[in-house]
């Protein structure tokens, strides 16, 4: 399907189901009790709350575009710069215990990138490119024991263009290369639209690798500042989907998406508030005072410029994203997957009741084809 398609339409989610939660919460208070508990049941449950019925664990489906690692040669590289990791979860590096864990949660396949303490902000431009390199071969190499299990999101040192250009190209081809993860921003510059990093850009699409983004931890890079970072710290909860909403516009405002029209990127939490302030910012490019942006294609083709992953958390709201972007723009992603936040990925869909060409095209088939698998 091309980008500027409408979305597929999904015989499970309507616009017409959409607006039955709104009436529902209305009329709730007036049902029996067993109309209320039907109501609860059709609203469906919460990611966390998402659990195999009597059928128990189904066979490892799902292909997880955020999923995050941290392997214990980067993390020593880390330690010999002074810079420890902070969360030595075993999971990030005892590959052999992760992929029991998967294979107990319904996971076939991780693709494997840094989580949002990434080096970049703090490391030297060429303490970065080692480190990249470091992770990077880490990567291969794990593709290469379990191709059927890993891909790796591939690291640049964004910190340097060049130096990030020069490692793309030394990994490019190499096995089990299939994305590049970035930054949504660093130290609240919006270093993806500068001029030079446009070959970055240019190289990216010609390998016909999709970018994966994450916003990038700390009170720098924080688009809130201090002002999220606590006590108590509110950064990933607020400020990471800020973050999000912000790259999206920001890249449809500066013509990135025209000028590169068949890079494919994907935007992590659900594309934070960007799907559901849509409207609002076509609002204010189209008809605020002295702000007219003129864009080449309508809109609306912006929003199924990226795809999604699925951590929206609230059944809800995930209906909403369906309706906006359609089901074949959205992919699973369970971020710090062994927190227990999303466990069990194929559940979150099923109570949704997608026909199975729809639970398929969100599951995996979406991450295949822009994987490349």
């Amino acid at each position: 399907m091309n980008n500027s398609d409408a979305p597929e339409k999904s015989s499970a989610l309507g616009r017409r189901n959409f607006m039955k939660i709104g009436v529902g919460a209305a009329a709730m208070t007036a049902l029996p009790a067993a109309a209320v508990a039907a109501k609860e049941n059709e609203k469906g449950v919460d990611w966390w709350d998402a659990r195999p019925g009597k059928g128990g664990i189904g066979k490892p489906v799902a292909i997880d575009c955020h999923a995050h690692w941290s392997p214990e040669t980067y993390n020593k590289a880390l330690a010999d710069l002074g810079q420890p990791i902070a969360n030595n979860y075993p999971l990030n590096f005892e590959l052999e215990k992760r992929l029991q864990w998967m294979d107990e949660h319904e996971v076939q396949m991780h693709c494997l990138t840094l989580s949002g303490s990434m080096p970049w902000q703090w490391a030297s431009a060429e303490q970065g490119a080692r480190l990249a390199q470091i992770i990077n071969d880490a990567g291969i190499e794990v593709h290469k024991k379990h191709p059927d299990r890993f891909v790796l999101g591939l690291e640049l040192p964004i910190r340097d263009p060049q130096l990030a250009l020069k490692e793309l190209n030394r990994v490019a081809g190499q096995p089990g290369v299939r994305a590049v993860h970035l930054p949504d921003s660093i130290e609240r510059h919006d270093y993806i639209i500068d001029p030079n990093f446009a070959p970055v850009l240019a190289r990216i699409e010609e390998l016909g690798l999709p970018i994966i983004f994450h916003q990038m931890d700390g009170v720098a890079n924080n688009y809130g500042a201090d002002r999220v970072s606590g006590p108590p710290n509110l950064a990933a909860g607020l400020d990471a989907p800020t973050d999000h909403t912000v790259l999206a516009t920001k890249l449809m405002m500066s013509g990135i998406l025209d000028k590169y029209p068949k890079l494919e990127m994907v935007l992590p939490h659900a594309g934070g508030a960007f799907p559901y302030l849509a409207g609002r910012i076509e609002h204010f490019f189209a008809h605020f005072p002295g702000m007219k942006i003129t864009l080449a294609r309508p809109f609306r083709e912006y929003l199924r410029r990226f795809h999604y992953d699925y951590l929206i958390y609230y059944p809800e709201a995930f209906r909403f994203l369906v309706t906006m972007v359609g089901t074949d723009r959205i992919v699973v992603g369970t971020d710090i997957f062994a927190a227990r936040d999303v466990e069990f990925p194929n559940e979150v869909l099923d109570q949704f009741h997608f026909p199975a060409a729809e639970r398929d095209r969100i599951l995996k088939g979406n991450a295949i084809r822009l994987l490349h698998l």
